[in-house]
């Protein structure tokens, strides 16, 4: 079926390179959102084990995910403009970013931009596909009700916002990892929870950052994405890392717990002297 679907526009030798790395890539998205789907519901049915169980499979499937970029690193804008040139005419300027299996994951994730909703009007199932998903829990909600279930003080602003929006980060939030953290042997659990999330953000952002490099390598500075040149389009997503207070509290964890409100200043000054 797959090799079916591999019919090259141009003479290009590798145009077949550029055909399988992007079936790949869609095959392993779709299998993410499966993956992610399968630990939101056994996060609300609070199987904190068999959720963990289940990331560690998506932290998995981004390798070779991110290695599909490989196939096609040694590419120079001749070869991509080459490919491109043909497969404009016969099947339109669409990129992988602005197809729904990507959009969807990205929304899984926790990364919720409605303005992308715009380009998946002409396709009236994906538009409706993509708006549930926008207006549903991410991944992130799921694991922050299931921690407020736990005991933890997640604020109700947090937990019965608008999910179509972009999240804002709490600091209430940031405090919630820091006392998951501060005691590993009570929160053994929820804290190897937290590190497979930060397995899966490392995992996204290097997949972004291939990407941003690649378009570097093979494409330049020329207008991509919506009309706006393709570098300039993706470096700002570079800093939209998945999971926002997992990482701004590594700034507090392991500190010794605070005496005074100058405890870290104090603490540093006595090992100056």
């Amino acid at each position: 079926m797959l090799h079916s679907l591999q019919q090259p526009v141009s003479d290009h030798p590798g145009e077949h390179a550029w055909i399988v790395s992007a079936q790949v890539s869609e095959l392993y998205w779709m299998l993410i959102i499966k993956e992610i789907q399968a630990a939101q519901a056994q996060l609300r049915a609070d199987d904190l084990a068999g959720a963990c169980r289940t990331l560690r499979r998506v932290v998995a499937h981004h390798e070779p995910l991110n290695a599909t970029w490989r196939s096609i690193a040694w590419m120079t804008p001749a070869d991509l403009l080459a490919i491109l040139s043909c497969v404009g005419p016969k099947y339109g300027k669409d990129t992988a970013l602005q197809g729904w299996t990507y959009r969807q994951m990205v929304y899984l994730f926790g990364i919720k931009q409605g303005e992308h909703l715009q380009h998946f009007l002409p396709q009236p199932r994906r538009w409706e596909q993509l708006s549930k998903a926008l207006a549903e829990p991410s991944l992130y909600d799921d694991v922050l009700a299931h921690l407020s279930r736990k005991g933890f003080a997640v604020p109700a602003v947090v937990l019965d916002r608008d999910f179509s929006v972009p999240y804002a980060p709490d600091k209430a939030v940031e405090n919630v990892w820091r006392e998951v953290y501060a005691d590993p042997d009570q929160h053994r659990e929820l804290q190897q929870l937290g590190e497979t999330l930060a397995d899966i953000a490392e995992g996204f952002s290097a997949w972004k950052h291939l990407h941003l490099m690649a378009t570097r390598r093979t494409f330049g500075a020329r207008p991509a994405y919506f009309g706006t040149e393709g570098i300039a389009w993706l470096l700002p997503t570079m800093n939209e890392i998945p999971f926002p207070e997992l990482w701004s509290a590594r700034g507090f964890i392991g500190d010794p717990p605070a005496v005074c409100p100058h405890a870290r200043g104090q603490g540093s000054g006595r090992a100056a002297e």
